[in-house]
């Protein structure tokens, strides 16, 4: 049996291995990362967007108050088609719910019990987004923090069938335990037309450094081309406070 030791030193290999096939990875789309700081003081999110088309790269995210992240445009004259493109991205509700996603879905899933809400019988379900002939997966994940006690990271995929217009939805429930790691997954495997969904599941990626550090780290790993913007957020586990670091490529004009 290996030790604690060994064990995370395969971990940490095996993370930076993922993070490598991440920069070589042109086109991943949107992605989600779950995990605890080295320092295991922070449950950390993150959550960055890519573009391919000139609408698409036309964003900023901005930050508001009460833990908001959201895109907006960083040119409004040259917004084609807003429905997809600009949304919250991350929210916070007292006294603790966390959720990030890629689109309109954040609104619920930051007040659902549990992320199997967002898929359901209703005719009011989350999909997958209509961006034919992409049918881009609808990627969401919330911190639920029991302050002080172990952390579970929720994470859904929502993504068309490969045999028809089903949607299928993959929900995991991952225990947050060691500082350092994260879990990621995106939108889409890589660059193509259309674009292959991601498929799957959520992998490890190193949490190394303090906010700023980690934002970096991720963004310098992100195709240079097609990285538009990326939000980082630091959960204390000792109460419901938390802090953002953005970076953006582009600027308003």
């Amino acid at each position: 049996m290996k030790s604690r030791e060994e064990n995370l030193t395969d971990l940490k290999a095996n993370a930076y291995e993922n993070l490598w096939k991440l920069q070589r990875n042109p086109y991943p789309g949107r992605g989600i990362i779950m995990g605890l700081d080295e320092s295991g003081k922070y449950l950390v999110q993150v959550y960055w967007i890519m573009g391919r088309s000139e609408n698409s790269r036309n964003r900023i995210f901005v930050t508001e108050e009460k833990g908001i992240v959201k895109t907006e445009a960083a040119d409004p004259a040259k917004v084609k088609d807003p429905s997809l493109i600009i949304y919250i991205a991350m929210a916070e509700e007292y006294p603790g719910r966390y959720a990030v996603s890629n689109g309109h879905q954040t609104k619920d899933a930051v007040r659902f019990e549990s992320l199997d809400g967002l898929k359901n019988i209703s005719e009011n379900a989350w999909r997958y987004e209509p961006d034919s002939p992409n049918f881009t997966p609808r990627i969401t994940a919330v911190f639920r923090p029991r302050f002080m006690g172990s952390q579970i990271a929720e994470i859904s995929i929502l993504k068309k069938s490969l045999f028809g217009s089903e949607c299928i939805q993959n929900l995991y429930k991952i225990p947050i335990t060691e500082p350092g790691f994260g879990y990621c997954i995106h939108t889409y495997n890589g660059d193509g037309d259309p674009l292959p969904s991601f498929s799957g599941d959520p992998y490890v990626l190193p949490l190394e450094g303090d906010i700023k550090d980690i934002a970096e780290k991720i963004w310098m790993n992100l195709d240079k081309e097609n990285r538009v913007s990326l939000a980082v957020k630091f959960i204390d586990v000792r109460t419901p406070n938390s802090e953002t670091y953005v970076i953006n490529k582009y600027f308003t004009v």
